[in-house]
């Protein structure tokens, strides 16, 4: 930095055995190191500091003499990225004069978009600072600078130029060992999204069931246990012993099973499973592909899932009502209705023995025990005509345009009540035939559908013409399952009306 006139401290000598540096009485550089040149070939009158020599033996640098000049930027500015790479030049390049190196460097460095580059000292006395203004950094080849010499000065160890790159890595010097993966170039393929029925893919509602499954076992297991003991208790027998699971019904009831009866309940098994089928079709069924119209009334269009559903529902009530009908005419309804409160104590003891898997006597022929009689009942004369009347409030044959009738009896609750009362019947039929087929396959289905039994309950236990008439509902109900689709149920429904497609 400028001192004035004053002199400057004195440090170490430049060579072995010399002086002090700097000699004594000389005085300090000027500071005038900031501000830029005035012009590209104005040179500065005030001497530069002299540094070490650049050749072993020969003349502290710069030669004595040189005058300093330096750029605005090369005080201020603090460089982006690396300006120049400094190498040494063969020894054998050719010597230049101050001129022509400013001149040489002048021509030799590119100005190139991009960031601009720090600039140095010069490369020559007089020149204007190192590289010249506007250069910016870029890939070109390195170029070998001339050697310079000061006019006044001894010939120098030439300087490379300026490496003013950014361009592509120099080649390994060893063999490449690493090699990028099929990442680097290539995606794998995404993975189709797997199909949901429901909220769950077919692999969840798989585990679901099993897991499900083991859990009832589980419970099932531990309530089997749990009655066990409770049954082993001096009370609990007591109560067994008074109430056996049913009570004698009144005087006049009849005995046995009627054919007729059994046709009941084969077309009341036919129109239900078939009910439930489309009953869950319909809720499932966005977009119909086949509609029902009624030949008076055009507009009223449905699609053929509902109208099959409507048919089923109309024909289930039509052979529900024969069959009460026929029951309170022939004295059967004596078997299915409670005439006693003492079905429910005899209810419980039933139920706490069939958890026990100790179950109670069971004769159909000649009496329901009180489960069976309350179960029944519950089908007959709750869930059915539940079902009847909520079907009816959601068909197309309710009374739309009487306003207090549908205010009164709201749209929503019949569809709250209809679907539970679904999915009583499933597990009801579910429930049934399993205890059918437990407590006696032979002897239960003989009574139900070949209206075969006997007061004692060992009779026809082997007996097979039940149980072949059996199998032949179940194929005449597994046929009607397969055929109901549009194909077949489109001829059927336009005897109807008029049936048309989307």
């Amino acid at each position: 930095m400028a001192t004035g006139g004053s002199s400057i401290r004195r440090g170490l000598p430049r060579v072995a055995g010399g002086e002090p540096w700097p000699p004594a009485g000389q005085a300090p550089a000027d500071a005038a190191v900031a501000a830029p040149p005035a012009s590209a070939t104005q040179a500065p009158a005030t001497s530069v500091r002299r540094g070490l020599p650049r050749t072993p033996g020969g003349e502290p640098w710069p030669p004595a003499g040189t005058s300093s000049a330096v750029a605005a930027a090369a005080a201020a500015s603090v460089p982006e990225e690396p300006a120049a790479t400094a190498t040494p030049a063969p020894a054998a390049e050719p010597v230049a004069t101050n001129a022509e190196a400013a001149a040489a460097a002048t021509t030799r460095a590119p100005a190139v978009g991009g960031a601009a580059v720090r600039r140095g000292l010069p490369r020559a006395p007089g020149a204007e600072p190192w590289p010249p203004a506007g250069t910016a950094a870029s890939t070109p080849a390195p170029v070998a600078e001339p050697v310079v010499a000061s006019v006044a000065g001894p010939v120098v160890a030439p300087v490379a130029g300026p490496v003013l790159s950014e361009g592509p890595r120099p080649p390994l010097t060893v063999p490449q060992s690493a090699w990028p993966g099929r990442a680097a170039s290539s995606r794998p393929a995404q993975k189709p999204e797997p199909q949901r029925i429901g909220p769950f893919t077919k692999v969840q509602w798989v585990g679901a069931v099993i897991v499900g499954g083991l859990g009832l076992l589980f419970a099932a297991g531990m309530a089997v246990l749990a009655v066990r003991f409770l049954l082993s208790l001096d009370g609990l027998r007591d109560f067994l012993a008074t109430y056996p699971g049913e009570y004698h019904l009144p005087e006049g009831a009849p005995v046995g099973i009627p054919a007729w009866l059994g046709w009941q309940h084969f077309f009341n098994v036919f129109l239900m499973v078939l009910i439930i089928r489309s009953g869950l079709t319909i809720r499932r069924e966005k977009r119909p592909t086949a509609f029902w119209a009624p030949r008076n009334n055009p507009k009223g269009k449905t699609s053929l899932t509902i109208w099959f559903h409507q048919a089923l529902d109309l024909l289930w009530l039509i052979n529900g009502a024969v069959f009460v009908v026929l029951l309170f005419v022939t004295g059967q309804w004596m078997r299915i209705v409670p005439t006693s409160w003492e079905v429910f104590p005899n209810a419980l003891s039933a139920a706490l023995q069939y958890v026990s898997l100790d179950w109670p006597t069971e004769n159909g022929w000649v009496n329901y025990n009180a489960l069976q009689q309350l179960a029944y009942f519950s089908t007959v004369f709750i869930a059915a005509p539940l079902a009847a009347i909520t079907g009816y409030r959601m068909s197309g044959m309710w009374p739309k345009k009487n306003t207090k009738l549908s205010a009164a009896y709201p749209i929503e609750w019949a569809r709250k009540v209809h679907f539970p009362v679904m999915l009583y019947f499933v597990v009801f039929i579910v429930i049934h035939v399993v205890l059918v087929l437990a407590t006696g396959a032979l002897r239960n289905l003989n009574h139900m559908y070949a209206a075969l039994g006997s007061v004692d309950p060992t009779a026809y236990a082997d007996n097979w013409t039940g149980f072949w008439l059996f199998v032949v509902s179940l194929a005449v109900i597994a046929g009607a399952w397969v055929a109901a689709r549009p194909l077949v149920l489109a001829p059927i429904a336009r005897l109807f009306g008029t049936v048309s497609g989307r």
